[in-house]
């Protein structure tokens, strides 16, 4: 038709080129209505005050801290010369001589008064005279000389913390001078006077209480602390600290190559058992990241989700022919049934796994309590759905043979659901291996109690990091494998 023939047929009938005012302004009011409930949000939640006021270096420092680890020794003001000490979880052992940090040292003597010990007098044979005899101090001993001694000692006179080639902290007993690039800051050490720097403090610098102590922000590289006696450095490093081998470990500190030729042709470091063994124990034990602890716990996740998943599966099965009405013409089963999966489903996982932690205690059997509760009604609900909704032919021809009418729900209605039932309980499955992390927080077991002991230390995060990544990995693996069975089963299905 041209333009014509168009307009004549407009002309003839306008109702069918022309819609009506509804029609043209329902894509217009939609996107009105839609920009008035976003500006609204916005108002209701105050999210420009919220993303205005948020604090995103500390957001950045918890990113980097997943990635890399700090060192945190102590630098103290001791009179006249400086104490350096780390923790004993600092993983560098138990003399710790960092590359990073430069201590000078001199030798200095000086002479310790002891007093002399009082000497008891003789005990008596005879218990009673003990209980009743008052003791006298010995007399020769209030009578003696202090005993003196010279001490010759090592101490620190000057410490240089070295963050990296532009950024370092010189510290002796009286100052401290930060150097950050091209700029320098010194700062006084004054036990028991408030906390002045000399100038005026520069953007990575903040004192946020006047006479308290200064911060000191490097970026990634770390951070520190400066009050009045004290210097607390944090200086990060990227990478998981001691991820194999522990301090204790005889390993530690070997290159890889080394550890790789003592596991297999190298002289035993233990004589009880071979270096590969105890390289593999010294991995699996490692105390800073307890690797069989948290794989055994990722097991037991694991575990939580598939016998869930399945007990809810072969439950579910049957209570949907119950509640599907073209399968059960009886109304009241249907609604009971219905109103049951309402129940079971409407109640979260969550709120399931506080309530099955408190009745069985912490454990596995509270997750796979929860997960069995909560999926029974949320694949009872789908696998009805499904079954309302097959096509009633291949039930009718196989009931008008006169099969029973088991046969005719085997041979008439499961062909038709039964991939439909199987993608759902592989997906549920998969679903609920994420799930399990979540509820295993509030106590039902697994690498979700885990993960919450190590976020909430709020230093542990590359801790965190690594059980985030397992986790990633082993949904990762499992969404492949259902995919992979969902294709298998739909492709076999249209054969």
């Amino acid at each position: 038709m041209n333009a014509i023939d168009m307009e004549a047929v407009a002309g003839r009938h306008p109702h069918l080129v022309e819609q009506p005012l509804s029609q043209r302004l329902r894509l217009p009011l939609a996107a009105a209505a839609c920009i008035v409930y976003l500006m609204f949000s916005w108002w209701f939640f105050a999210i420009g005050n919220v993303l205005g006021t948020a604090n995103w270096s500390i957001a950045g420092t918890y990113l980097a801290d997943w990635v890399s680890f700090e060192q945190r020794p102590d630098i103290r003001q001791q009179g006249d010369h400086l104490t350096v000490t780390f923790p004993n979880n600092s993983g560098l052992g138990a003399n710790p001589k960092p590359d990073w940090l430069v201590k000078e040292e001199t030798t200095v003597t000086r002479t310790e008064t002891i007093a002399p010990a009082a000497t008891a007098e003789q005990p008596s044979n005879n218990a009673s005279s003990i209980f009743m005899t008052p003791t006298t101090p010995d007399a020769s001993a209030a009578t003696a000389e202090p005993e003196t001694r010279t001490v010759t000692e090592s101490v620190v006179t000057n410490a240089v913390i070295n963050y990296s080639d532009s950024v370092s902290i010189q510290v002796v007993p009286g100052m401290a001078t930060v150097r950050n690039g091209a700029e320098t800051l010194q700062i006084p050490l004054v036990p028991g006077q408030p906390v002045r720097a000399i100038g005026t403090l520069p953007a990575w610098a903040e004192q946020p209480n006047d006479g308290g102590k200064i911060i000191l922000s490097f970026g990634f590289t770390g951070w520190a602390e400066i009050d009045d006696s004290r210097v607390r450095i944090r200086n990060r490093f990227f990478g998981w600290e001691n991820f194999f081998f522990d301090v204790n470990s005889a390993f530690f500190g070997k290159p890889y190559s080394e550890v790789v030729g003592l596991m297999f042709s190298g002289e035993r470091v233990d004589p009880a058992m071979s270096n590969a063994a105890r390289a593999a124990q010294d991995i699996l034990y490692n105390p800073s990241w307890q690797h069989l602890d948290v794989w055994t716990k990722l097991l037991q996740t694991i575990v939580m989700a598939f016998v869930g998943t399945v007990f809810a599966g072969i439950l579910a099965f049957p209570l949907a022919f119950m509640a599907a009405r073209n399968i059960t013409a009886n109304r009241v089963t249907n609604q009971l049934v219905k109103r049951l999966f309402d129940f079971l489903r409407s109640v979260d996982m969550l709120i399931w796994a506080l309530f099955f932690t408190r009745a069985f205690g912490p454990g596995p059997l509270a997750g796979i309590s929860a997960i069995f509760f909560t999926d029974t009604g949320t694949l009872g609900k789908l696998y009805a759905e499904a079954l309302e909704n097959i096509d009633n032919k291949p039930r009718e021809g196989v009931a008008s043979v006169g099969a029973p009418p088991v046969a005719v729900q085997r041979f008439g209605v499961l062909p038709q659901v039964l991939p439909v039932f199987v993608s759902q309980a592989l997906y549920f499955w998969e679903s609920n291996t994420r799930s399990a992390t979540i509820i295993g927080a509030v106590g039902a077991g697994g690498i979700g109690l885990k993960l919450w002991e190590a976020m909430r230390t709020n230093s542990d995060w590359e801790n965190v990091a690594y059980m985030v990544v397992l986790i990633l990995v082993v949904v990762y693996i499992f969404d492949l494998v259902s995919n992979m069975l969902r294709s298998r089963l739909i492709g076999s299905s249209s054969r």
